[in-house]
């Protein structure tokens, strides 16, 4: 009978075991904002480039973001991780602490512009390292052209977030438009797709031609050498219609992850379309720029410092002119 009642017991104990095991992923992931707060210049010239960058006080960056300010004068050029805190991660580079965000002066560099930069501080029980693996490609160089490149994470490794860099600033009218999560091709991931291997980036080149521009995209792994086997990031996303009228914003948010884990990272993009259903096409007018890609609460509002990333947002403003058949996007990715 003590045989019996022992061998219940261990069954129990079993069965918790099993119950308790399929929330362990969850429970051993955790990601916060990092954010110094806005950082405001006062009429800067024209193809100026703003910089800001946030760091992680403890943890690994896993993504992050960037907002702008000031209407239709500036635009986001560069959100990307960084190991230093002022020049963008190299190919190749481990366990990055920091986030860039940079804002470009166009034409016009008359009033008060702001820049706020978002870190993503993500520690995981089995993910304790990191790898960037860095892609780019020259232009765009024609006026109204873009140029397009992906960064695809190593085999056997898994995605955690990524960015996009656009220069030369000085050349006024180039941006970047999208930075979101791919194939090695390029196409972007749909809401509720899986272990995304690739971080795509797409920058615009508006009314001026030039070169020396280039293109870069980045994309943050696991490190080498770990078992993500049982990890698995989701992705969510909203397409929402607009802006299209001549200086003026729209906000698409991409919700709470809920049973997919905890929001690590995001992405956006201002396009002529629905990036995860097409090719990824112009947007409605060589003005359209995206002023946000960060962490939000649940209103569409920046995340603050040291909150947990429940949300992720994206802001998609016209220029001077308006713009038909334009959209933002947004996407948020989850890990459980």
């Amino acid at each position: 009978m003590a045989n019996k009642r022992n061998l219940l017991a261990a069954a129990g104990v079993g069965a918790v075991l099993v119950l308790a095991l399929p929330g362990v992923a969850f429970a051993s992931t955790t990601a916060t904002v990092a954010t110094p707060g806005t950082t405001s210049w006062t009429n800067p010239a024209a193809g100026s480039l703003l910089t800001t960058s946030a760091q992680c006080s403890s943890g690994l960056v896993s993504g992050g973001g960037v907002q702008v300010t000031g209407g239709n004068g500036i635009h986001i050029m560069e959100t990307e991780p960084s190991t230093n805190g002022t020049s963008a991660a190299s190919n190749g580079a481990t366990d990055p602490t920091y986030w860039l965000g940079y804002g470009g002066i166009g034409g016009n560099g008359t009033g008060t512009f702001t820049v706020q930069p978002f870190a993503v501080c993500f520690t995981n029980t089995t993910i304790n390292h990191t790898q960037v693996v860095v892609n780019s490609t020259s232009g765009p160089t024609t006026s109204g052209g873009m140029a397009s490149v992906t960064a695809t994470c190593p085999a056997n490794t898994r995605l955690l977030g990524g960015g996009a860099q656009s220069t030369l600033a000085s050349n006024e009218s180039v941006k970047a438009i999208a930075s979101y999560p791919s194939d090695s091709s390029g196409s972007a991931t749909a809401d509720g797709g899986t272990n995304p291997t690739s971080w795509t980036a797409v920058a615009l080149n508006g009314g001026m031609s030039g070169t020396g521009n280039t293109t870069a995209a980045f994309a943050v792994c696991s490190g080498s050498g770990i078992n993500v086997s049982g990890i698995t990031v989701t992705v969510k996303h909203t397409h929402v219609s607009g802006p299209t009228t001549a200086n003026s914003a729209v906000t698409a948010t991409s919700s709470t992850c809920g049973g997919s884990g905890n929001m690590i990272s995001g992405g956006a993009s201002i396009s002529g379309g629905d990036p995860t259903t097409s090719a990824f096409t112009a947007p409605g007018s060589q003005g359209d720029h995206l002023a946000g890609d960060y962490p939000s609460d649940g209103s569409g509002n920046t995340a603050s410092n040291g909150s947990s990333t429940t949300n992720w947002s994206a802001t998609g403003h016209t220029g001077g002119s308006s713009s038909s058949s334009t959209y933002t996007d947004v996407w948020g990715l989850c890990m459980n």
